[in-house]
């Protein structure tokens, strides 16, 4: 009878699984044909259409694939990447309060890149490739940080106190950004400015292939950890009696939020809560398991920043605003409101 139960309810996870990815889907091809529309030079749907198989201007092409195409697709990977790196930080840290941005590993990440841009022209040919893995560099350095300051001997890993020190390492990382600034020279001033605002400023295809690797290699790897990730969301002890090698297991599960985390603010800037409100969304709707977890947080993240995206570049016409201040206007009431249900 315990068994007939515990699989029917097992089924009923996995059917609505199915469907909650279904919708998402659904959402964000229905987000992207809105995006492909949506700008200064408007596209009519059935332009878009002959533009996509080939039969369109040399205008339209150039908008369409130069232009709207290699943004939409960035927007879609940055916001898979911040989601599963807020996801496994909230299944390590057993708190639905973090995020990236909120322990500063974002933050960290953009040191590294502001660091790079303030000594080295951006339009190297270079430059693009190189600075994922410079932000890998900060984001590690800071993660880590965290870590050994957050660590009890005894106690293991604290949520609160990785939380607080979040915090505090953000806050002096970011008075060090602002003393780069004195150095900059007015176009690298705004370059900073943007980025720092969360602005999608890679808006080509080269940006799309330094950032797919690092997605494409990582998300599998996280995906197969999806069982470790809940044997440490349940706490050391238990983790433990579950045969979870908890120490191996929990670094190189932060090393992978790290790695998603700091390449994804290297093409995105400063885009903060995306990794906070994904993963919680898709708690609400698919639960707990790490195993469906992940994707739906993975589609959420997406769904959000290129509704964010569009809203973005379509809300203040012909200028556009940072994606990630729309983010923000959405992410900042939602975070009031976790905080107010948190006990």
């Amino acid at each position: 009878m315990n068994t007939y139960f515990i699989t029917e309810t097992e089924q009923r996870r996995r059917k609505r699984a199915v469907l909650v990815m279904t919708v998402l889907s659904v959402l964000i091809v229905l987000s992207v044909i809105i995006s492909m529309n949506t700008g200064f030079i408007r596209l009519a749907p059935l332009d878009v259409f002959k533009t996509l198989i080939g039969s369109g201007t040399a205008k339209q092409e150039l908008i369409l694939f130069d232009f709207r195409l290699p943004r939409i697709v960035i927007s879609i990977l940055i916001g898979a990447g911040f989601a599963v790196s807020g996801c496994i930080i909230q299944g390590l840290s057993r708190n639905p309060l973090s995020d990236p941005g909120l322990l500063g590993i974002n933050a960290g990440a953009g040191l590294a890149v502001i660091l790079f841009i303030s000594f080295y022209p951006t339009t190297e040919k270079g430059s693009i490739f190189l600075m994922p893995f410079l932000a890998l560099i900060g984001a590690s350095f800071t993660a880590l940080l965290i870590f050994v300051l957050s660590y009890k001997r005894h106690r293991g890993l604290l949520p609160t106190r990785m939380i607080l020190v979040g915090i505090a390492v953000a806050a002096g990382i970011s008075a060090a950004m602002q003393l780069l600034i004195l150095r900059l020279t007015p176009e690298k001033y705004q370059f900073f400015a943007i980025w720092m605002a969360g602005s999608i400023w890679g808006t080509n295809w080269k940006y799309v292939v330094a950032l797919l690797p690092w997605l494409i290699v990582i998300f599998p790897i996280v995906q197969y950890k999806a069982k470790a990730l809940n044997a440490l969301n349940l706490g050391d002890q238990l983790a433990v009696g579950l045969g979870a090698q908890v120490n191996k297991e929990r670094a190189l599960l932060l090393a992978a939020a790290v790695g998603l985390a700091g390449s994804c603010v290297a093409v995105g800037g400063g885009i903060g809560f995306v990794g906070l409100i994904a993963p919680h969304l898709a708690r609400r709707l698919v639960g707990p398991q790490h195993q469906v977890l992940l994707p739906a947080s993975a589609f959420v993240g997406a769904l959000l920043v290129i509704v964010a995206d569009t809203l973005a570049r379509w809300a203040f016409q012909p200028n556009e605003i940072p994606t990630g201040i729309v983010v923000a206007v959405i992410g900042a009431p939602y975070f009031l409101y976790l905080l107010s249900r948190s006990k």
